[in-house]
């Protein structure tokens, strides 16, 4: 081979090579999880299947993956983060960690106050009120404001107020009644417990069954996942229990949500849009409800889960998440002024 020759050769390979690098890297996307569910592979399987990229994750703690992205900075090899919770989701935002993003179909499929311009809700689970059947009268707890009502001192469980779950309901009590209102509810709330709050949502609902406690709060998905357990304890632990869908009435029972965004710094771009398209397809969507008992965000996805069916139709608030964001840093002052620890 000649000089000449070698020269063009040579211009020609590296003229491709910027070409050769972005094909590679629209088949992988870096994915940080902080939703721990096994199921979750055949959705991954599924995006894997539809578009020939590999899904290559990283499972953690939700701070410890927010933290570990803003601590690998420009050299993050994370695309997407998904995790659970508007208040996780925010804190994301506030830390500078997703990218804004505009997407016609996801603004299309997925309802506005669901959305906000960097990150998106995939699935909703309610928060709901629950209660041992006979130690309350139904008339006595249809709204989240009823548990702090004092006949009820003595009787309430919970989780720790500054876990996500509750900051949540705080925020969308803050944004619908204002922060002096809010206070006095979380005040209330701690007038009337039970015990200290422990555990997660799955020790409340057994709490109540168990006649620790009369009344407490949980997610529906941890109630669906022991309606469709095989486990006779689980069975007899929701035997035991009435569900409440609260303020149906009103602004509806308050929504948490799980969801994601594309990273600031995300080397997979295309990939990573890619991605989240496909978390709002039919297909996903339904993974969502039958696969982890989660409800889909798009209107008219055909489910076939019988814990959601069981569960009914109910209202939903439609506060927008990013309201919810806003008021996460409120929320927590005023548990801790409460005590609501």
């Amino acid at each position: 081979m000649n000089f000449s020759l070698s020269r063009t050769l040579i211009s020609l390979l590296l003229a491709a090579a910027p070409l050769v690098s972005a094909q590679a890297q629209e088949k992988v996307l870096n994915l940080y999880s902080a939703r721990h569910y096994q199921t979750d592979e055949a959705l991954y399987n599924g995006f894997t299947q539809q578009t020939g990229i590999t899904i290559k994750r990283i499972e953690g703690k939700e701070d410890e993956l927010l933290e570990r992205i803003r601590n690998e900075g420009a050299n993050s090899p994370a695309d997407v983060l998904l995790t659970v919770d508007a208040a996780r989701l925010a804190a994301a935002h506030e830390m500078g960690l997703f990218a804004p993003l505009r997407s016609p179909l996801l603004e299309a499929r997925i309802p506005a106050h669901l959305r906000t311009g960097d990150w998106f809700s995939f699935s909703i689970r309610a928060r709901v009120i629950i209660y041992a059947k006979g130690a309350v009268k139904p008339e006595e707890l249809q709204t989240y404001s009823d548990l702090a009502n004092p006949r009820l001192k003595g009787k309430v469980c919970s989780r720790s107020g500054s876990h996500p779950y509750n900051l949540s309901l705080m925020a969308s009590i803050i944004a619908h009644q204002g922060e002096a209102k809010a206070e006095e509810w979380a005040r209330g709330v701690v007038a009337n417990f039970a015990r200290p709050p422990k555990g997660g949502d799955t020790d409340q609902i057994r709490a109540v069954a168990a006649g620790e406690c009369a009344v407490a709060l949980s997610n529906t998905y941890y109630l669906a996942r022991l309606m469709r357990s095989d486990k006779p304890e689980d069975r007899q632990t929701m035997e035991r229990i009435v569900i409440v869908w609260p303020d149906q009435k009103d602004s509806g029972a308050h929504i948490n949500v799980s969801g994601g965004g594309v990273l600031k710094n995300a080397p997979h771009r295309e990939a990573a849009v890619k991605f989240l398209e496909y978390l709002a397809s039919d297909g996903a969507q339904r993974y969502f409800a039958d696969g982890n008992n989660e409800w889909p965000v798009v209107a008219g996805v055909k489910v076939s889960n019988p814990a959601l069916e069981a569960l009914g139709k109910f209202k939903a608030d439609t506060l927008p998440v990013g309201s919810l964001a806003m008021y996460r840093a409120k929320a927590q002052m005023i548990f801790d002024r409460a005590g609501y620890r």
